[in-house]
């Protein structure tokens, strides 16, 4: 079994104040639609995420900007309804903006006008970082709105 990274964040989310944190996490993540998948045998979402490292680090002042793989699972799907991208466009990369609680499961909503909505009864999501980071020199902008 891989040894964990020392600062790898592992987080889980059982209710709408929970998802908050893990939805800030993830802001900003780039997925692409390969990395994506919906086992309805096991009722589980589970993608990996090219995540921006928005938390401070544990050792000191930020340096640079830093990316990290992170693997999120969603257990209890009964369904994914998916708008605004094709899942036959396996190289498309997502901008996840947030994820969601809605009426009878979760959305996860994505740059361009494209999301997934997850049927599920509960909120039950797992979060681990898979990697160590790496340097990136961008960091994601979001223009202010009036």
């Amino acid at each position: 079994m891989a040894e964990r990274v020392a600062d790898a964040l592992r987080l889980m989310a059982r209710d709408e104040e929970d998802l908050a944190v893990l939805s800030m996490v993830l802001q900003d993540a780039l997925i692409s639609v390969s990395e994506m998948a919906y086992v309805p045998e096991e009722q589980r979402f589970v993608l990996v995420a090219n995540r921006f490292r928005w938390e401070p680090p544990v050792d000191g002042p930020r340096k640079n900007f830093e990316r990290r793989h992170a693997g999120l699972s969603i257990s209890g799907i009964t369904a994914v309804k998916r708008r605004g991208f094709s899942l036959a466009d396996r190289d498309r990369i997502l901008v996840l903006l947030a994820i969601r609680p809605v009426t009878g499961g979760l959305q996860l909503d994505f740059a361009g006008d494209a999301s997934i909505r997850l049927e599920t009864g509960d909120i039950i999501c797992h979060l681990d970082d898979l990697s160590e980071s790496w340097p990136t020199r961008w960091r994601p902008q979001h223009p202010l709105g009036n």
